[in-house]
């Protein structure tokens, strides 16, 4: 069951970029949020999934880190549902929007610009899953600027 909720039920698991599979289910959630919940409660549910994912995934990272016998294993994405979710937070949930959010949250979840790279430093679950929600934190922030602009 760890695993299973680990990989975002298999999906870190295919091949090529796992982590870019694992933020397709961010982006499936958050779309879930537009559809279902009032225009004034997506951020509080976003809020809510983004926690309960980030609680759960620390003990999860922690032990996936254990079971691959190193650091940040590719195949555990439940770090990046979590980070896309943020990247979303408070945003219009358009497609445009999700897309440029999924887009900036990659950018940002591969370049690893300070305090990222630290931050995954950190070690245990709390690094693995600290490093993809302070990526979701700058792609939010860059949708934000380009919205303006708009």
């Amino acid at each position: 069951m760890k695993r299973l909720l680990g990989t975002a039920f298999g999906l870190g698991l295919l091949p090529a970029a796992p982590g870019t599979w694992g933020t397709l289910l961010g982006v499936l959630l958050a779309w879930l949020v537009a559809v279902l919940a009032a225009t004034a409660t997506q951020p509080f549910v976003l809020v809510g999934l983004a926690f309960a994912i980030t609680v759960a995934g620390v003990p999860l990272a922690r032990a996936a880190e254990k079971e691959a016998g190193r650091e940040d294993p590719g195949w555990f994405v439940l770090d990046e549902v979590a980070g896309y979710l943020i990247a979303v937070l408070g945003l219009p949930l358009t497609w445009p929007v999700l897309l440029g959010a999924f887009v900036s949250f990659r950018v940002f979840d591969i370049w690893k610009p300070p305090p990222i790279r630290r931050l995954e430093k950190q070690g245990g679950g709390i690094g693995v899953m600290a490093d993809d929600l302070m990526a979701g934190i700058y792609a939010n922030v860059a949708v934000r600027v380009v919205l303006w602009f708009l």
